[in-house]
């Protein structure tokens, strides 16, 4: 049982844990029990926390609903903020779970750090965190940059890799936000990674609608962006690492975490990327709660009891 921590801390702490917690809980059958035996008491409420975006609340939803499931108590304290506000509630105990992204927070931590492949930052990531904080098992899901293009495209180019884009005998065309013509993976890290020359057009906000449109053929976007599954798109794989991987995954007090492993990390385990895109167009497009989101994916990938 972990120990118990100040109320101002499990307040914070319990939205963010619960979330995990309720992950975790699915595939464990060893729930954290109460001074009374029944549970999580109220002194080892687990504070699961998210950030303002509707993908990481669904994914903190999953994990409090997970961990709840499992018999622990959770408190919810979604919708913090960006990394500046959150990750001092995390290193202060005020907050217990939250979902992150590995190479976004590795490079919080270390800004110039040159691992760039899924293992890579993983691994980094865990030697960057500061005292009191670790990682869970990383989810194959992410929410990263990524190279697409549309299904048409694909199949008359039989293109599955980025690597494949060398063999395309027309003009190529990359849009994306105005920033992307500087950064590595732009078209200097195509050409350098993996020799493929493109032209490229600031499309900013548009960037989806010009690649239907044709006006470009590859498109940066998220890799959990609802449109890649709205648009039928393809997301192309990224075999050499061009792209700071970003897997999500569980960041957690280093005091609770063997007790909410196996729920959370059975969770992280059936979380995929099509998976994951899948549940941002429930939110974006069938508007449905996270609630409901959280426990339709609970119950169909069997970490409910």
């Amino acid at each position: 049982m972990f120990a118990a921590r100040n109320k101002g801390w499990l307040a914070a702490g319990v939205v963010m844990v619960g979330a995990s917690l309720a992950l975790s809980g699915c595939a464990s059958g060893d729930p954290l029990e109460s001074d009374t035996g029944s549970g999580a008491g109220a002194s080892d409420t687990i504070v699961i926390g998210s950030q303002a975006y509707y993908s990481n609340e669904i994914i903190a939803e999953i994990y409090a609903q997970a961990l709840e499931d499992a018999d622990f108590t959770v408190e919810r304290k979604f919708n913090i903020g960006q990394r500046d506000a959150y990750l001092p509630e995390l290193e202060s105990g005020d907050v217990d779970l939250f979902p992150e992204y590995t190479g976004n927070l590795l490079q919080y931590y270390v800004p110039d750090t040159e691992a760039s492949s899924s293992d890579d930052v993983y691994a980094a990531l865990a030697d960057a965190l500061p005292k009191g904080l670790t990682v869970l098992d990383q989810s194959p899901a992410t929410d990263e940059d990524s190279y697409n293009v549309t299904k048409d495209f694909a199949d008359a180019n039989d293109l599955t890799t980025i690597a494949d884009l060398a063999k395309v005998a027309e003009p190529l065309k990359l849009g994306g936000n105005a920033e992307l013509e500087e950064r590595p993976y732009g078209p200097k890290g195509l050409a350098d990674r993996y020799k493929v020359d493109v032209s490229f057009t600031a499309t900013g906000d548009t960037t989806v609608e010009d690649l239907l449109a044709g006006t470009i053929n590859i498109a940066n976007v998220y890799s959990a962006d609802p449109r890649i599954q709205t648009n039928n798109l393809v997301t192309l794989e990224d075999p050499d690492a061009l792209f700071l991987a970003s897997n999500v995954v569980p960041l957690v007090s280093s005091d609770i975490a063997d007790d909410i492993a196996d729920v959370i990390n059975a969770v992280s385990a059936k979380l995929t990327v099509e998976g994951l895109v899948a549940l941002n167009v429930q939110s974006t497009v069938d508007e449905e709660s996270p609630d409901a989101i959280a426990k339709k994916w609970l119950t169909d990938n069997d970490l409910l009891s």
